[in-house]
């Protein structure tokens, strides 16, 4: 894993392009010498008598909380009522349970024929042109910012396409920092442990499929993107707080490096 440069996001000059209590059970509520009984109490003959076996046993529900295993190994405490029935408490929930996240709607993208001049203006700006070597992915992750309503994106190739997707961490932000980082394939970003979610390159000529299995979510899947015969560019209204993560994809190439132009800022 390479961490390649980082940056800190900037306003663009111009905006985008079109639009239980507990009880001590060995304390007793009065001593043996309090305990008496009147022998003259007509009451004690009406009421059925218990033998001393199911007495202990009555004494033993009602005295102790008992506790099972459920399949995740923790305890719970079964608490037994005045009537000797058992109840279970409430189990914990499952740790594999997906997390229900909100919807994403799809970006805006167009293209801009203006592919030699766009390369000339990066040429001469600082971290704005890298090298996707063949086998990897490059991820860009963009910070939202209070003062943004929208990320925007242009980017384009030499000579030949490369693979263009964009995800959403929804995990807040706590850096401005544009970082970029570049693995052998998107699942190998999970060793980090920033994103509780995997994103598999799949078949990028019909759109990979993103697996969020916490924060993450799908925007736009990864497709191969003619970036070396025009500009591809887009935006998206923010979700609301996270980060974007837009994956430039060589992975599926044997041969080939591809130089990558690309900027990323937000709009009002």
């Amino acid at each position: 894993m390479r961490l390649q440069s980082t940056e800190t996001l900037q306003p663009p000059e111009s905006p985008c392009s079109p639009e239980q209590q507990t009880t001590d059970v060995n304390e007793s509520p009065c001593s043996p010498e309090q305990q008496t009984t009147d022998v003259n109490d007509p009451s004690l003959f009406s009421q059925p008598q218990l033998s001393a076996e199911k007495t202990q046993e009555g004494r033993a529900s009602s005295s102790h909380p008992l506790t099972t295993q459920n399949s995740l190994g923790d305890s719970a405490v079964i608490h037994s009522d005045h009537n000797g029935v058992a109840e279970a408490g409430p189990e914990a929930p499952l740790e594999d349970e997906k997390v229900q996240l909100p919807p994403l709607a799809p970006p805006l993208t167009w293209t801009l024929p203006v592919i030699k001049e766009f390369k000339a203006k990066l040429r001469l700006e600082e971290a704005a042109v890298l090298t996707v070597y063949r086998g990897d992915v490059v991820t860009v992750r963009v910070p939202t910012v209070p003062e943004g309503k929208r990320l925007c994106w242009e980017f384009a190739t030499d000579n030949y396409d490369i693979g263009f997707g964009i995800y959403f961490d929804w995990m807040p932000v706590t850096s401005r920092v544009i970082t970029v980082q570049v693995s052998e394939s998107s699942d190998d970003e999970d060793d980090e442990g920033e994103v509780e979610g995997s994103v598999s390159s799949g078949d990028i000529e019909s759109g990979s499929k993103a697996c969020p299995v916490s924060h993450l979510g799908e925007i736009l899947p990864v497709y191969r993107q003619d970036s070396h015969l025009a500009v591809q560019a887009g935006h998206h209204e923010y979700p609301g707080e996270g980060m974007y993560l837009l994956k430039f994809d060589n992975s599926y190439s044997l041969w080939r490096n591809k130089t990558l132009y690309y900027r990323v800022y937000y709009s009002d």
